[in-house]
């Protein structure tokens, strides 16, 4: 096989050195024809703005200083046509960015927009050229705001905005009520509104801007509704009257709306919850001068019920309904009106505290430990008058079924109360001082005594005990008339507040009194009933001793007395001491002892004549007749 031949076509050879030569010719070539371009463009530009710069969208391209100065009065308009308009409410106020003080500099936003492309140097300046041609420039104009033309234009709408702060007033006149409402107080912040225009005008908006108000509101803004409670206060009388009124309550009381109008107060008070505002109410001093007089006409003590033990049945027989104790709250009481007052309400209770009693009507004698008679005792009073008879009386009634706590003070007084013509008494002899004499409540000691012989003899110990000035012979009388000298020195007198008796009842149970006075028979009986702890009481006494006879009668003349008449008022009696001890056994020991030492004064006669009596005072006084005239003597 034969080879086909190869032909080859000689063809002239290219040196590198002639391909590097010509790439740096054309290189050469290209920059010498940027430059030239470059620097016939900015001759081309000289004395005018670059191509593609804007200020607020106004294209200022190829424009000479004149030029472009024209075209950006003429185009940017807003200082004068643009509006800010300033709101208050539904008040407005339309102004001109200019009149805000808001003005275009032009020849600062002229040079801005020339010296864009010639800042720096030869590469900074061909890049904002090269920005400005290929994409374009926008720049802000130059805006100048005097906020001194703003501030004054806002304080001239300040003095048309501005109100005083006036509080609201409540007024009474006679019985009409008015109340005057008060007002917010407001002024401009012309700082802050100065604030929220600076933006808007600076991004060339026109909107609507609120101003910026200060309120300043009063204390008190709407008095309305204390109105309205002084209103409801003088609608009608105000009537203060006792709950569950009582035989002998005093009330009620009636106050008229003019009486109500002159105490009517009007007050600033200040609470956490409410703040500052009126109070109206009444002056509490008209009221609580009434409230303190019969305050002590409204108190009254609880007490239990009382009963008298039935020895058939062995159970408590009510005599005498409980008694819830009260007492008139007079602080509360006048807070109550006010309170109830302003709420509408003109009939208005007092406001009590109420205490029960320890003892109910439904108590049972098992309940209280009362079983049996533990002490009786009985004393006489022949000779005594109807008076001190009706005092007796009175005065043991008033023990008559009281009920005594266990492990409770006695006190006699207490519950004797107040001894006067107005609770029953009557006037009949009664020591005072040095003298016997007519006074109201004689006899009552007849009942004094009698109770200690009940609680000396029941043994109880005696807390307080006072004896007689002198012997009386009432109380060494015995059942038979005569007189038993082991008596003297059980004696006991009360005369209150002084002078009291008191007893404990030392046991673990009620003790129940009864009082019987059988005044034919001229007797006086105390009862005890409870339940025996087993004591038993044995006493001694030494009898009367250290007698000491009386003084001379005293003669006195008495001008109510007519001539020749004659009075005894007073008796003689020998001082004397006794001492009387006794002892409690229980359970076959001494459960107590104690000592009752008594010393009587010796005691004058004391004797009245009418003037000009014959033979008074006699020079011989007969000792069994010391009133009997010299001239009557046989």
């Amino acid at each position: 096989m034969k080879a086909n031949p190869t032909y080859s076509k000689s063809s002239p050879k290219i040196s590198m050195q002639q391909v590097l030569t010509a790439l740096v010719s054309s290189t050469l070539l290209f920059v010498f024809l940027c430059v030239a371009g470059l620097i016939a463009f900015n001759l081309h530009y000289a004395g005018r703005v670059f191509p593609g710069v804007y200020v607020g969208g106004i294209d200022l391209s190829g424009l000479t200083r004149p030029q472009a100065e024209a075209r950006l009065k003429s185009s940017i308009t807003y200082p004068i046509q643009g509006r800010i308009t300033l709101q208050d409410g539904e008040r407005t106020w339309a102004f001109s960015p200019q009149d805000l003080g808001l003005f275009l500099d032009s020849q600062a936003t002229l040079e801005k927009a020339y010296r864009w492309g010639r800042r720096g140097g030869p590469a900074a300046r061909l890049s904002e050229q090269w920005r400005a041609w290929h994409s374009g420039i926008s720049l802000p104009p130059v805006m100048v705001w005097d906020e001194r033309i703003a501030a004054n234009l806002l304080s001239m709408l300040a003095e048309q905005i501005a109100l005083p702060t006036i509080e609201a007033k409540l007024e009474v006149n006679g019985l009409e009520v008015q109340a005057v409402e008060g007002q917010i107080g407001r002024q401009v912040d012309i700082p802050r509104t100065l604030d929220a225009i600076q933006p808007l005008v600076k991004n060339l908006q026109s909107t609507a801007i609120p101003l910026a108000i200060n309120e300043y509101p009063p204390a008190i803004l709407d008095a309305s509704a204390q109105a309205e409670v002084a209103r409801r206060i003088l609608s009608a009388p105000l009537v203060l009257r006792v709950p569950d009124t009582q035989e002998g309550d005093p009330g009620p009381w009636e106050f008229s709306p003019p009486q109500l109008a002159e105490n009517l107060t009007i007050e600033r008070v200040e609470t956490p919850e409410s703040g500052i505002r009126y109070q109206v109410g009444l002056k509490t001093d008209f009221l609580r001068a009434i409230l303190e007089e019969v305050a002590p006409r409204l108190e009254r003590q609880a007490e239990n019920a009382r009963f008298y033990f039935d020895d058939e049945s062995r159970e408590l027989v009510r005599i005498q309904d409980a008694v819830i104790g009260r007492k008139l709250l007079i602080e509360e009481t006048l807070q109550s009106v006010n309170e109830k007052l302003a709420a509408g309400e003109h009939n208005i209770p007092l406001v009590f505290d109420y205490s029960n009693p320890q003892v109910g009507d439904d108590a049972r004698a098992a309940d209280l430990g009362i079983t049996e008679l533990v002490s009786a005792h009985t004393t006489y009073f022949y000779g005594s008058s109807a008076e001190r008879i009706h005092n007796i009386q009175t005065a043991a009634a008033r023990f008559h079924g009281v009920l005594v706590p266990p492990g409770a003070t006695f006190s006699m007084g207490e519950v004797l109360g107040d001894v006067s013509l107005d609770t029953g008494y009557a006037e009949a002899l009664i020591i005072y001082g040095d003298r016997t004499i007519k006074g109201v409540g004689g006899g009552v000691c007849q009942v004094s005594t009698t109770l200690f012989r009940t609680v000396f003899f029941g043994g109880y110990p005696v807390v307080e005990r006072h004896p007689h000035a002198y012997r009386v012979y009432y109380y060494e009388q015995n059942a038979a008339g005569g007189i038993d000298t082991n008596l003297v020195g059980l004696d006991a007198t009360v005369y209150m507040p002084v002078v009291d008796f008191k007893f404990k009842n030392d046991t673990l149970y009620f003790l129940l009194m009864e009082t019987y006075v059988n005044a034919a028979a001229r007797t006086l009986t105390w009862k005890f009933y409870s339940t025996s702890d087993g004591r038993s009481v044995a006493w001694d006494t030494t009898g009367v001793t250290n007698r000491v006879p009386p003084p001379d009668p005293v003669y006195e003349e008495n001008s109510d007395l007519a001539e020749g008449e004659t009075k005894q008022v007073d008796w003689e009696a020998e001082g004397a001491d006794v001492t009387i001890t006794r002892s409690v056994y229980r359970e076959g020991q001494v459960y107590f002892s104690d000592e009752f030492t008594t010393h009587y004064m010796p005691w004058r006669a004391v004797c009245q004549y009418g003037p000009k009596t014959k033979g008074m005072p006699p020079k011989n006084p007969d000792p069994n007749h010391p009133c009997q005239p010299d001239t009557k003597k046989k």
